[in-house]
């Protein structure tokens, strides 16, 4: 009788969890349920970054795209790249998109989607060196990777198959800071996917893409082991995507021209401020007076923004003569940001208003704050002032977030902000040039 009562309860318990088990909800209808999707990502420039106020990036495009097919609200989580998998299997974001690559180790890990980009790894140099032609040149030459990336995984495997490179691991640090380390000069070799290299050649022009290292590979979103149904959902998802020809939309956006910035022509400046600033000139120098600018000023961040061409467009989608966002258009009340006139004046409106924002900040620092958030948003400026405090520099000054800024493209100085990840070197070099087209104005004497 005992056996019988003891056969009994063990049935009842056992089948209690398979009740359990059965009612608990997959990841796709926690989605629908809560009305929420999270995306584990990363915080660089062709995942997903916060440029003017306004989110960007390859993968938040194509997530935002997912969670408008599915008809709820998206959140962005950043973790470090060697937490994303962990991440994903502990319950802190329902799937990964951040051009992670398909690879063996991984699939063991989690569960991949359908392929929406191919990829091939690449050496990447300065444009001065020309002591690597091939593979066999990598032969006693130390290459700088991520540490836990498919790049290590390739040279771990070339040196087991007899190639004498050398491998230096950095610790969560950024394929596009490495490549910015090339460019500089402060390392000689990295390696980078070929979407991730051609669009920070754009950033950094210093920098030669050579041979490719690997064989093609596919980069596809995570899910955790099991989700069949949410990983459904996303490849049907990518099908319709490329049925309409969005995908390809989406990554001409980012990737389609290869440069963005050319190296200051002050012959073509010249010439331009003859030939095009006239037809300007009596708008910029209205809108200037009314908000109290130097109007030399103002026509060199002009300049700047879009060589004096109204309908100049950038890759991330801002427009016109000031190239002013959608958000910023409307805010400042422009209607069409191709019309110069309107331009100009929004430009100008919205450059005041962010200057009257630092009115803490004396002298010409106060507008040259002002050029750096119009460049980049006032929200990094906020953080990179914060940086400023905790590095014992002062933050009303422009000499402390010279320093400051770039020091937002590093995970660990970024993590603890309110913004996140910026291109720090960008709003610096901003300000400069415009220092230097405004310094030519006022040499020439133009009125």
């Amino acid at each position: 009788m005992h056996s019988r009562r003891k056969t009994f309860v063990v049935w009842i318990f056992s089948l209690l969890i398979l009740l359990c088990a059965c009612s608990e909800k997959n990841a796709l209808e926690r989605i629908k349920e809560t009305g929420a999707i999270t995306v584990l990502t990363r915080n660089n420039a062709h995942c997903y970054y916060i440029y003017r106020d306004t989110p960007m990036g390859f993968e938040y495009d194509l997530a935002k795209a997912f969670a408008e097919y599915m008809g709820v609200q998206l959140k962005m989580v950043t973790p470090r790249w060697d937490s994303l998998i962990k991440s994903l299997n502990s319950g802190k974001g329902d799937f990964i998109a951040a051009s992670m690559t398909i690879t063996p180790s991984r699939e063991n890990l989690v569960d991949f989607s359908f392929s929406y980009m191919d990829i091939q790894q690449h050496v990447i140099v300065h444009k001065s060196n020309y002591q690597v032609k091939g593979i066999d040149d990598l032969a006693g030459k130390t290459v700088h990777v991520r540490q836990g990336t498919s790049y290590e995984e390739r040279l771990r495997d070339l040196q087991a198959r007899g190639l004498g490179l050398n491998i230096k691991l950095h610790d969560d640090t950024p394929t596009e800071e490495l490549i910015r380390m090339v460019a500089e000069r402060e390392i000689d070799i990295t390696i980078a996917d070929s979407n991730v290299a051609l669009l920070n050649r754009r950033y950094y022009p210093d920098v030669r893409m050579l041979f490719s290292i690997s064989e093609p590979q596919h980069i596809g979103w995570a899910v955790k082991k099991g989700e069949k149904a949410l990983l459904d959902q996303i490849n049907r998802f990518f099908e319709k995507m490329k049925q309409e020809r969005r995908l390809t939309r989406i990554y001409k956006k980012y990737y389609s021209a290869v440069e963005v910035f050319d190296y200051v022509d002050l012959k073509k400046y010249h010439h331009r401020l003859k030939t095009r600033l006239p037809k300007y000139g009596d708008i910029i120098k209205r809108a200037s007076t009314e908000h109290g600018f130097d109007w030399r000023l103002i026509a060199a961040v002009i300049y700047q923004e879009s060589h004096l061409d109204p309908k100049a467009r950038s890759n991330t989608g801002v427009r016109g003569i000031m190239q002013l966002t959608q958000i910023t258009a409307k805010e400042m009340g422009i209607e069409n940001r191709l019309d110069p006139a309107q331009s100009i004046n929004g430009g100008v409106k919205y450059l005041k208003k962010l200057y009257d924002r630092y009115e803490e900040i004396q002298g010409f620092d106060r507008m040259l704050f002002s050029l750096a958030g119009y460049n980049v948003g006032p929200g990094h400026i906020l953080d990179a002032m914060k940086i400023a405090r905790q590095k014992g520099l002062d933050p009303n000054r422009w000499s402390s977030l010279e320093q400051t800024l770039p020091l937002l493209r590093q995970p660990k100085f970024y993590k603890n902000t309110t913004y996140g990840y910026c291109r720090g070197t960008e709003p610096v070099r901003f300000v400069h040039r415009v220092l230097t087209y405004y310094d030519i104005l006022k040499r020439e004497g133009i009125s």
